[in-house]
């Protein structure tokens, strides 16, 4: 099998002055994810660094970056999950944390739970090491002006990717809704919804409205969709429309299947998005949103 790995940025609107640092973000965590599978790694590890990489970027709403709940301060949530065995691993409303999607991880290997939240998943990173980092550092200047605005930024990144194997896994990560409740917890740390992962079909990274993708498990109907027959692509837009019209969401996904086939799909303006497949890097065009050939990796 060949590897490929596909991360996304976040959907809705790309501003002007983001457009180049999203292009470079999306481009950088999807070359350090296939670097990974290229060397024979796993698709575990491939799209937990993608993901931990755009958590390092403030251009996006996950780690540094992350958009400000209505006290002014971040809250994380993150999944990952593992298309062999079907374990996944979550964490959500977490604090002071750098990289969720690492904690999520940990969830997934050293406990016998799938998501801890707050508190106790702080108290887990604590007993296994993680360093704790001052709440403010994960704080952007951009994220403290767009909150006192009440303006909202495109959210959550994530991460799918098939190895040299035929294994799946997928990873997704954000900082939420701006100016939301203090302990809301959106798509992102829920399995089927923020994300899913089965070798027997493939896996799935969502973005956009999370109360909209819990309603329909966005993730999880785009996986029964093929497992009906259809494309990556052709489920991925049966399921956002679906989505759109039976609760009015909107959002985008990206789709690995497990014959190596990849889709990144939108009901929203934009999605920033990046896919290496067979050695050559796609990534979206600010413009229009199109396949752009930029490089041979």
């Amino acid at each position: 099998m060949k590897p490929v790995i596909v991360v996304h940025g976040g959907a809705g609107r790309i501003f002007k002055d983001r457009e180049e640092g999203a292009r470079s973000g999306v481009t950088r965590a999807a070359m350090k994810g296939y670097s990974i599978l290229k060397q024979g790694g796993n698709a575990l590890d491939a799209v937990e660094e993608a993901v931990t990489s755009m958590e390092d970027d403030p251009h996006f709403n996950a780690g540094c970056g992350s958009v400000l709940n209505e006290k002014g301060e971040v809250e994380m949530d993150a999944i990952i999950m593992d298309g062999k065995s079907l374990a996944s691993g979550a964490v959500s409303a977490v604090k002071c944390i750098a990289n969720p999607i690492k904690l999520a991880r940990l969830v997934m290997e050293k406990t016998e739970h799938m998501l801890l939240t707050d508190h106790g998943a702080n108290l887990f990173a604590k007993a296994m090491g993680v360093p704790e980092i001052p709440g403010e550092k994960l704080i952007t200047e951009r994220s403290r002006e767009r909150w006192s605005k009440n303006l909202e930024d495109p959210g959550t990144v994530g991460a799918v990717a098939i190895d040299n194997e035929g294994n799946v896994a997928c990873a997704t990560s954000t900082g939420g809704l701006t100016n939301k409740l203090v302990g809301r917890v959106g798509d992102s740390a829920c399995i089927g919804s923020g994300g899913y992962a089965d070798n027997h079909v493939g896996a799935i990274s969502t973005t956009g409205h999370g109360e909209s993708m819990m309603k329909v498990v966005l993730a999880r109907l785009i996986l029964y969709h093929m497992e009906q027959g259809m494309s990556p692509m052709e489920a991925a837009d049966t399921a956002l429309n679906y989505m759109k019209t039976r609760v009015g969401g909107l959002g985008g996904v990206i789709v690995v299947s497990n014959s190596g086939d990849w889709a990144a799909r939108f009901s929203t303006k934009q999605m920033s998005w990046a896919t290496v497949k067979d050695d050559q890097l796609h990534l979206f065009s600010p413009s229009d949103c199109t396949v752009s050939h930029l490089a041979s990796c």
